[in-house]
């Protein structure tokens, strides 16, 4: 987590920013508070990514769809505003480290621990998968660990399985190279 950076937005939608948590190549994830006090992980789209003229109907689909996957497998998502000036989605902030920060952090887990974790990633994907969703990007740094188990998090490069036309032109590498 960082500090906001002067060129960040201090607000998306109903929500204040707070912080910096992440960037990648669809746009950045910051923390937000929404009115009540509610902490929320909000991803604002780049603007060059928006400009796509198909985009903004495919993420308004991906943003329906993952909100069917929820439960207890992922970060909800609580709301989006596809058609905004900078589109965005808002999900449930999880204060859980990231897969890959913690192995950086505390070394392998022990057998017991990965077991385990795969047990909930393969519930995950089953959720995912079943919502009519492929996640494209699955990776250490976009599973959260929980002390009740793993979270699955960043469906921003999802694919809508079923009439989805398709995300990416030719040449173009969508999601994390490796993963």
């Amino acid at each position: 987590m960082h500090d906001l950076q002067p060129e960040d937005p201090v607000s998306i939608g109903p929500y204040r920013l707070s912080a910096r948590l992440g960037e990648g190549g669809m746009g950045q994830v910051f923390l937000a508070v929404s009115r009540s006090g509610r902490r929320l992980a909000v991803k604002v789209v780049r603007p060059q990514i928006a400009a796509d003229p198909g985009f903004r109907e495919r993420f308004r689909r991906e943003v329906a769809a993952a909100r069917t996957v929820g439960g207890f497998w992922t970060a909800p998502i609580v709301d989006a505003d596809p058609d905004g000036p900078v589109p965005w989605v808002a999900s449930d902030y999880i204060d859980a480290p990231d897969l890959a920060r913690l192995v950086r952090e505390r070394g392998p887990l022990p057998e017991a621990a990965v077991r385990s974790l795969a047990a909930g990633l393969a519930e995950a994907l089953e959720a995912v998968h079943r919502a009519g969703l492929v996640h494209r990007d699955l990776k250490p740094s976009n599973i959260l660990v929980t002390d009740d188990g793993p979270r699955v998090i960043d469906f921003g490069i999802s694919k809508a399985v079923e009439g989805a036309t398709a995300l990416t032109d030719t040449g173009l590498v969508v999601g994390t190279p490796g993963f």
